[in-house]
């Protein structure tokens, strides 16, 4: 049941993924890849919320927990456009931008993963 569990996700994180990258793209346009970099920095705030709060807090059937963290939450991330779009940059020779990116992806998608971790942890709700 796993398998079907992390299947099922992954169709609605690729979709959200999709989804979001159309709405960023059309507000920001595709100058910056801002919508990578948010899908990024909200699928870690998301990981490290869900992560903790379904550990932690809310009673959840571990096959559910799986396939919401591996398959949704993984076809939502985008670690490898992240890659491909860096390197584009660099090939560009926008060597600023590329730099820029790396340290705003990770810098700000781990204060996410920290954030969502700390805000499951001290809601208030019992445990």
């Amino acid at each position: 049941m796993t398998f079907v569990y992390i299947a099922v996700f992954a169709i609605v994180g690729a979709f959200a993924r999709y989804g979001q990258t159309l709405a960023v793209q059309g507000v920001l346009g595709r100058g910056f890849p801002f919508a990578t970099l948010s899908i990024n920095v909200l699928g870690s705030f998301l990981m490290g919320f869900l992560f903790f709060a379904t550990l932690e807090r809310i009673s959840l059937n571990p096959e559910l927990r799986t396939g919401i963290l591996t398959g949704g939450l993984g076809a939502y991330t985008t670690f490898s456009t992240f890659s491909l779009e860096t390197l584009s940059l660099i090939e560009g020779g926008d060597w600023t931008r590329a730099v820029l990116y790396m340290v705003a992806s990770v810098v700000l998608s781990v204060a996410a993963a920290l954030l969502g971790a700390y805000l499951s942890r001290n809601l208030g709700v019992p445990a």
